[in-house]
């Protein structure tokens, strides 16, 4: 069990590492690439990606738990990315971290309504209002201001709804018995296939010298490969051995990731105000963490604070 736990917090912790530093590939292929044409072209090297890890194919023992995968393809590939990307045409990109961050609290609430998991205690909601204090004061601690846009930021908070249903779906995924890599890969599929209309309503245009620069070849292999197979294998992997809402938390850590990365690599200023942004948003990581700690993951049925 021990064993399992640690093997659970790597993958997390591994995951949010390198979803941290997406942005900058993202950033670059902007210049070239539209959002849904970015999207579309990582996750069908993600989808190849897995196909070649494990060449087999899965073998859903009950017809109805297609559905439990449509929906995850549907919730955490295509309408997460579409309304994270939309929302981010009407808002700052620093209202859309903040906003999505809040995506553990929803977790937590449809744990305890869809998986019996006890409602979320004081610790969980304090852990909570410290790690958005934190990701407040790095977004906002800087040059940026925040900047109130209705549609925009509900889009935002869909995103997070939306995500928080993903992980829900994943750990009730999880409990059909599949390799973790051949139910990622199912997800993947699904997620395309809703993919592909908005694609050809959006418009795709892709022609062979947009792959000229290695150095967009080599972004768009670090988003599929890293950031599409490697971290939904090891998001879907954490939330098995963790739970949804344990799993969840580390989303607080994106922005961390992102500060630390953007001062190393693109060298801009740490201050004050995000230091402690960092310590807070560390400390409320741990502070919710702890509500599941003395307990094992709840689906196995015992009782949290």
């Amino acid at each position: 069990m021990k064993t399992d736990t640690a093997r659970g917090h790597l993958a997390a912790f591994v995951t949010i590492l390198i979803w941290g530093t997406t942005f900058i590939s993202t950033k670059v292929l902007l210049r070239v690439f539209a959002p849904i044409e970015i999207l579309l072209i990582r996750f069908l090297i993600g989808y190849a990606a897995l196909w070649c890890v494990r060449p087999h194919r899965l073998k859903v023992a009950d017809k109805k738990q297609e559905w439990y995968f449509a929906a995850a393809g549907l919730c955490g590939i295509t309408l997460y990315y579409l309304l994270e990307n939309i929302a981010l045409t009407y808002t700052l990109a620093s209202n859309v971290g903040v906003i999505i961050s809040i995506a553990p609290f929803f977790t937590a609430i449809f744990a305890w309504l869809f998986l019996r998991d006890r409602r979320p205690g004081g610790r969980f909601f304090l852990g909570f209002l410290m790690a958005m204090a934190g990701i407040l004061l790095l977004s906002f601690g800087k040059d940026a201001s925040l900047q109130i846009n209705p549609v925009g930021d509900l889009l935002g908070v869909a995103a997070a709804v939306i995500w928080a249903a993903y992980s829900i779906l994943t750990k009730k995924i999880s409990g059909f018995g599949y390799h973790t890599i051949l139910t990622t890969r199912r997800i993947f599929f699904y997620g395309l296939v809703f993919m592909a209309p908005i694609s050809c309503a959006m418009g795709v245009h892709v022609e062979l010298r947009d792959f000229a620069d290695m150095g967009m070849i080599f972004n768009l292999l670090f988003l599929g490969l890293g950031a599409s197979a490697l971290c939904f294998v090891t998001w879907n992997t954490a939330v098995k051995h963790l739970g949804s809402v344990k799993t969840s938390v580390y989303i607080y850590m994106v922005p961390v990731i992102t500060a630390v990365t953007s001062a190393l690599i693109l060298h801009e200023r740490i201050t004050a105000a995000a230091v402690c942004g960092i310590v807070l948003t560390l400390a409320g990581l741990f502070l919710s963490e702890k509500r599941v700690q003395n307990r094992e993951d709840f689906s196995h049925g015992t009782e949290c604070e």
